[in-house]
Order: C-alpha cells, then sequence, then structure tokens
C-alpha cells in the first residue's frame, strides 16, 4: 500500500533527495503544531491575540515591544527579498521556476504593501513574536526556491500541475487583498479602533476569508512547484491557519453576544 501511495504521489512531485525530505517533515510538524497549540487557546501574540494571556504589570514592564504596522511590514519583507534576490541567485532557470520566483515575490510584496498602507492598527507585536513569523517566512520561502533549484536535470512529473496552480495562486492572491481591504474599512481612523464583525465577501459565511484565499495562495506555490517540501509547506500553513481561524472565531464569539452561530472559521459550511 505504501509504494502504491508513494507511486502516485510521483506523478505529480518531483523526486525528493534526503535533505528534501527532512526540510519537508520539519516544516509540516512545525507548522501542524503550530496549528495545534492555536486550537489549545495558546496564539501567536499579535493582532487581536496581543496580551491575551499575559499579565498587565509584565506587558508594561516589557520593553520588546513595536508597533503593529512596523511590525508587521518588517516581519514579510525577508522573504520578500528571498524572492526577489532568488532572480540573481538562480538566473537561468526554467519557466516554472521563473513562475515560482514572480508568485513568491509578488505575493509577500503584496504583504508587505498591505502592512504599509492598508491595514489598520490598534495594538504592537511582541519583538520576539515577530522574530518567529519572520524567520518561518524567510526560511520556508528560501526552501521552496532552494528545493526547486534542486529539481533542476531531474525529469518532470507526468502531470502538470502549473496551470492550475497560476489559477489557485491568481484567485489566492485576489480574494485575499479584496477581504484585506473590507476588513481595513471596519476600522475607525480615530484614536478608538474598535472591532467590528467583518461583513461583505465571504464573510457571511466564514470569519477568515482572508486565510482562505491566502492557502490557496500557497498551494498555487506548491502546483507551481511540485516539489514535496512545497506541498508539506502548503499543507503545513492550511492546518495552522484552520487553528487560527478556529481562535479568531471563538475570539469573535466571546465578544459579540449577536455573532452569527451559522458562520464558520475559514472553510463555508465546513469549518
Amino acid at each position: 500500500m505504501t509504494a502504491g501511495i508513494k507511486m502516485a504521489l510521483m506523478k505529480f512531485l518531483f523526486p525528493p533527495s534526503l535533505f528534501v525530505t527532512a526540510t519537508s517533515l520539519a516544516s509540516f510538524t512545525l507548522m501542524t503544531s503550530s496549528g495545534l497549540s492555536e486550537l489549545r487557546g495558546k496564539n501567536l501574540e499579535y493582532s487581536k491575540f496581543f496580551n491575551i494571556g499575559s499579565k498587565a504589570s509584565d506587558v508594561e514592564k516589557s520593553k520588546l515591544k513595536l508597533p503593529s504596522r512596523i511590525a508587521m511590514a518588517t516581519l514579510y519583507t525577508p522573504a520578500f527579498l528571498a524572492g526577489v534576490s532568488s532572480f540573481a541567485i538562480f538566473p537561468d532557470e526554467n519557466l516554472r521556476f521563473l513562475l515560482l520566483k514572480s508568485a513568491i515575490s509578488i505575493h509577500f510584496f503584496k504583504r508587505v504593501l498591505e502592512s504599509c498602507f492598508l491595514h489598520k492598527y490598534s495594538g504592537e507585536m511582541g519583538l520576539d513574536t515577530m522574530i518567529v513569523i519572520l524567520s518561518s517566512y524567510f526560511i520556508s520561502s528560501a526552501l521552496v526556491i532552494f528545493n526547486q533549484h534542486l529539481t533542476m536535470g531531474l525529469p518532470e512529473p507526468p502531470i502538470d500541475l502549473t496551470n492550475p496552480g497560476i489559477l489557485l495562486f491568481s484567485i489566492g492572491i485576489i480574494g485575499n487583498f479584496y477581504h484585506h481591504y473590507l476588513l481595513s474599512k471596519l476600522r475607525s481612523q480615530g484614536p478608538n479602533k474598535e472591532y467590528k464583525i467583518p461583513k461583505g465577501g465571504l464573510f457571511g459565511f466564514v470569519i477568515c476569508p482572508h486565510y482562505l484565499f491566502e492557502v490557496l495562495v500557497f498551494w498555487g506555490f506548491a502546483f507551481i512547484s511540485q516539489t514535496l517540501f512545497s506541498f508539506a509547506y502548503a499543507m503545513g500553513t492550511t492546518f495552522y491557519l484552520l487553528g487560527r481561524s478556529s481562535a479568531t472565531r471563538k475570539w469573535y464569539l466571546s465578544k459579540f453576544e449577536d455573532f452569527p452561530m451559522n458562520v464558520k472559521a475559514m472553510i463555508p459550511f465546513l469549518f
């Protein structure tokens, strides 16, 4: 049975080396563990979850904090630079690699721009949290790119997923931006930037449609790349954002008595 599964996977993936297999397992394990932590209420402290579970006196004493706008823009920048620099580091690669490098660069450049100019922030982010997220995005993006480089000279997978990958990436990045735009319109410009129940788009079905579309972006990377690492990273990201969206839904339920019970966390009608 194991051999049959392996043969089926090899129709969609480049044959993985020991390095690719090891980094894939590590990425999937870390991301999935983070998602389980979110489900259990041990949340990364940013956005709505900043200071949750911390004593006020401890937070006041801490000096390792940054304004959220600066922290968010900073944590996406290294991953963006990894994408851009890959054009110079690996200049003579094939179309698949060019599309992958372009998609990674576009996604993280968009996130930097959104952090700087679109999102409304009301709090801070701990430096430790920023470093954790920054490292995850940068290392994972660099490994997606490097593992793609390792496929040069290998036979192409029998089933080409490049075009479906471009479609998934395009839907994901447009949908992610649109719902980030809707979220930004909910927050007031004044000093009291209170949270409200989001409306419009897919917010009538799930509380985190921006996460759903971000997942599509990462599956777009995976389909374009067709490496074991990119699939493991996409799967791990999916599990993490499922956990984060579930925690977000619980937060809204605790803050708003009129929160609609039929609104799921991330996947319409299911979760």
